[in-house]
């Protein structure tokens, strides 16, 4: 993404959380990345884990780690927004950093599944929640056989679970359709300046130029 040019947009007095969620295969990455590269104050937010740091990992930026027993007490005291379990480790969202990134201006990306995204609903309703669409099942799955990646039987699992995956679109406030990909940028970024650009979100600068009319 190095030829993407960072757009020069002030941050919100409030950040925005958003919360993205769509099929395995639907591009989420590729259109977070670029949507990063291009709005300076947009970051991925930083998931709690149980499993150990890997090489050149730091803690509170890559992952916020924490033990089996620690992250179980933060469960007990409500501290998470969104969390689960998968293959024995723990991941979740933590309530507090989230909340100072947002009561600094700075917006977060959170790419999680469907109950995830609807603990998030729960927990912070004022999260904006982006559901990425393939254009037809068809070619969902083409684009998981053109990865090369994955088994037959793999994705053959992964189309069997798109169903499930598929119903959060229902509760999603904006839809992007991941056919044509520069459109599905412009979707999508288009999404996160709008919001950002609300008018409770932009009172500085509203301020900012109202204060210097003359006084009448």
């Amino acid at each position: 993404m190095s030829d993407v040019e960072p757009l020069a947009v002030e941050r919100p007095d409030r950040g925005v959380l958003f919360v993205v969620s769509g099929p395995s295969g639907v591009g989420k990455s590729t259109l977070v990345k670029q949507a990063m590269a291009r709005l300076p104050w947009l970051s991925f937010s930083v998931s709690a884990t149980t499993r150990g740091p890997r090489s050149g990992e730091q803690d509170g930026v890559d992952y916020h780690f924490l033990t089996p027993g620690e992250f179980e007490q933060r469960v007990e005291d409500g501290a998470f927004l969104e969390h689960a379990t998968v293959y024995d480790r723990s991941y979740g969202t933590l309530k507090a950093p989230t909340e100072r990134a947002l009561e600094e201006g700075r917006c977060l990306l959170l790419d999680i599944d469907v109950q995830g995204a609807e603990q998030v609903k729960e927990a912070l309703p004022e999260a904006v929640h982006l559901f990425i669409l393939p254009p037809s099942l068809a070619a969902l799955e083409e684009r998981l056989r053109g990865r090369g990646t994955d088994s037959h039987d793999v994705i053959a699992r992964r189309m069997a679970q798109v169903a499930t995956q598929l119903l959060g679109v229902q509760d999603a406030h904006y839809v992007v359709v991941n056919d044509d990909l520069e459109a599905a940028h412009a979707s999508f970024e288009a999404v996160l300046l709008a919001e950002t650009c609300r008018r409770s979100r932009r009172d500085r600068a509203v301020r900012r130029v109202l204060d210097a009319l003359p006084a009448r």
